[in-house]
């Protein structure tokens, strides 16, 4: 097809520019790009691929190792410039279109034939190279960025210098951001479903380190919202705490804050949901040794041989003096709670009918939780 090849060595350059044109207009990734650097090195990428296609015409080997290492070479730096792998498949496809479109006009009806062949087999080998090309590059970029990601959250929970490992991995630290700690239970959920369900709720990437299970949200999210959605995703209840830190310089405050509140909440087994300071304040204070805490722990003496009286207690507690709940969660009758809730008080001494005594013995439990290992 030595005649052919003659025919369409003139149109390269005009065709290098129709490429570059198509791509720019429906590519999203060439459309946002500069105008110098479509003129520049996209317009000299897609005149050197002409090129080799322009060799195909002169047989079925024209395209060698050199070739398809440049084919390579340059889907890797596309890759890298973050070009994703469905828009350079697309490039190259407009390429080869285009190239046909021009072959058709110029070529005989005999010459058809072998030049389809020729284009077909270009693409049967260009075509993996370049998609496997542009994954092996992805996959290093993505390690990278996690790699930069895991050092920004070091650095903030740390409150070490964080600014060029923020402007590294693209991520915007200078707003106010909700510090929250997660306990998803054993065995640890995937990591991909619980980053997935993050970033799907915020809009944006989140840093997460997901060994301690701290992540940092922007400020004014959502936060119950996005704690009931990952128990569905996860499938299981997700206990959480959560502090706002208003500036970068306040995330170890507020990390070490939230791992406080979780301490306190698992030692007294509160449900699953979400839990700031304010929620355990009674807590936190109770948590403090003293010889009060002694002589409170005390006035739940009198029902220590008597185990469930202690269990109907602590689930009256824990649902809000609710007896309906309380009857529920325990699996007895009304009447059988009732029963032990006067056994309680009789024991004790103290009515759970009168408010201040009802406090003490809240309390009381409380420090008792507190108490277990």
């Amino acid at each position: 097809m030595a005649d052919l090849h003659s025919r369409m060595a003139p149109k390269v350059r005009g065709l290098t520019s129709a490429v570059v044109a198509r791509c720019a207009a429906e590519i999203p990734f060439y459309r946002e790009s500069p105008p110098e650097t479509l003129s520049g090195e996209v317009a000299r990428s897609v005149s050197a691929v002409l090129a080799i296609l322009l060799r195909t015409l002169r047989g079925p080997d024209a395209m060698g190792p050199a070739d398809l290492t440049r084919i390579i070479e340059w889907s890797a730096r596309r890759a890298e410039e973050r070009l994703p792998l469905e828009a350079a498949v697309t490039a190259y496809l407009i390429g080869a279109e285009v190239w046909w479109q021009a072959l058709t006009e110029v070529a005989e009806a005999d010459e058809l034939a072998a030049a389809g062949e020729g284009l077909l087999g270009w693409l049967r080998t260009a075509m993996p190279a370049v998609a496997l090309a542009h994954q092996q590059a992805q996959e290093d970029i993505r390690s990278e960025d996690k790699r930069v990601r895991r050092a920004l959250i070091g650095a903030l929970l740390g409150g070490q210098p964080y600014e060029s490992l923020a402007e590294a991995a693209g991520v915007e630290v200078g707003q106010a951001h909700e510090v929250v700690l997660f306990d998803f239970g054993q065995p640890a959920p995937p990591v991909r479903l619980v980053r997935s369900a993050l970033d799907a709720h915020t809009g944006t990437l989140v840093l997460m380190d997901h060994v301690d299970g701290v992540a940092l949200l922007p400020g004014g999210c959502a936060l119950e919202p996005l704690v009931r959605r990952l128990a569905e995703v996860v499938g299981r209840p997700v206990l959480a705490a959560a502090a706002l830190a208003g500036e970068p310089v306040n995330i170890p405050d507020a990390a070490r804050e939230v791992r406080e509140v979780l301490e306190l909440v698992r030692r007294i087994n509160r449900p699953p949901g979400l839990y700031r300071f304010d929620d355990v304040l009674l807590e936190h204070q109770l948590a403090r040794p003293g010889a009060g805490l002694v002589r409170l722990a005390a006035k739940l003496a009198p029902l220590d041989g008597h185990p469930h009286l202690l269990e109907t207690l602590r689930a009256f507690v824990n649902r809000g003096h609710n007896r309906r709940r309380t009857a529920l969660d325990l699996h007895i009758h009304r009447n059988t709670l009732d029963y032990r809730l006067r056994r309680v008080s009789m024991l004790t001494g103290l009515d759970l009918a009168v408010p201040a005594q009802a406090r003490l013995l809240e309390a009381a439990v409380t420090v008792r939780d507190l108490a277990r290992p």
